[in-house]
């Protein structure tokens, strides 16, 4: 299977949970950021996620009380960089503890450092942050030996029995040649997964390494055909999607984000306003605007966080669509 069973299992019973309660909106991921305190600061990261105070950090009941709040089954522990954060181990436990899903996702320097502390489990998935081969991930974290201590982190990983997968975000800059090298090298280590992101255009920054949709368009059709060999993470139907192939609304409250600033509104990137409480926030956003895909920051946005579960909303409209996405799941 492409996910863990029960993975699928808690996700289709949350679903059945809320079309029973009538719920047309409900979050499927939460995504975590304890702390904006970061050991790298990224091309492709804005400055908040990196330069903030580990004083500023959520505390552990706050995280906690995040979880949930928003009830999702998959909690993605990100930031900044969660490994930095003094409660993680805990924070893991507690959220294993409430049977939600963990990705782990980490840049690998200080991952070692959570192997000690933790123990394997069918709950947490270790997501390693890789841009490319050793030159462009390097670049990408600006600093040299990054690439190289992720590599050691992941079969240090998979040797101690995690689930191990990747995160990589597609720039203007990427060849799609390096990242086939890449999956190559990934398969060979065991990787249980690969999620590929394109880097979209939604802001205006000194330096532009972000893609614009035919941009996206043009390499993710090479994507959508080397996910048909390789382990990636993403649907084919989203990768369709991101190859302009097929369309969708945004679904910006499936994949919700409580940050050290708040409840962010509206998705996992635009932040137009933090709100304080998750009342505040679930009924402060203007949801219908922001599906439309109006604004003019969205017009290039094919990111996985807002279109994923698009798909798995729009699925009861085809059952063609249901059945590929069936055997897709089924599939190795």
């Amino acid at each position: 299977m492409r996910f863990p069973l029960h993975i699928t299992t808690d996700m289709v019973k949350w679903q059945l949970k809320n079309k029973l309660q009538g719920r047309d909106r409900y979050p499927v991921v939460l995504m975590l950021e304890p702390l904006y305190t970061c050991n790298l600061a990224c091309v492709g990261c804005t400055p908040e996620r990196h330069m903030g105070d580990l004083k500023d950090r959520l505390s552990l009941q706050e995280c906690l009380q995040a979880v949930d709040e928003a009830g999702a089954p998959v909690v993605s522990i990100c930031g900044g960089e969660p490994t930095i954060y003094p409660e993680l181990p805990e924070l893991v436990r507690e959220v294993i503890d409430r049977k939600r899903h963990i990705y782990l996702c980490t840049n690998g320097i200080l991952l070692e450092r959570f192997y000690q502390k933790s123990t394997p489990h069918k709950r947490i998935s270790i997501n390693v942050h890789l841009d490319g081969l050793r030159d462009t991930h390097d670049f990408v974290c600006a600093r040299p030996g990054v690439f190289d201590k992720a590599i050691e982190m992941i079969k240090e990983g998979k040797k101690l029995g995690y689930s191990v997968c990747t995160n990589t975000t597609v720039y203007r800059e990427t060849e799609i040649r390096e990242i086939e090298e890449m999956m190559q090298l990934l398969t060979g280590l065991g990787v249980d997964g690969m999620m590929i992101s394109p880097g979209y255009h939604y802001e205006k920054l000194a330096e532009n390494h972000f893609m614009y949709r035919q941009e996206i368009h043009q390499k993710f059709e090479r994507v959508l055909e080397l996910s048909k060999q390789y382990k990636v993470s993403l649907t084919p139907l989203f990768l369709e999607f991101a190859a302009g192939k097929r369309d969708y609304p945004c679904t910006p409250w499936g994949n919700v984000t409580r940050t050290p600033f708040g409840w962010k509104g509206p998705c996992y990137l635009i932040g137009d306003k933090y709100f304080k409480t998750w009342d505040e926030f679930w009924g402060g956003v203007d949801w219908n605007y922001w599906e439309k895909r109006e604004d003019h920051r969205c017009h290039n946005c094919f990111m996985h966080s807002g279109f994923e579960a698009s798909v798995v909303r729009k699925l009861p409209e085809s059952p063609k669509d249901m059945l590929r996405m069936a055997k897709w799941m089924m599939s190795a």
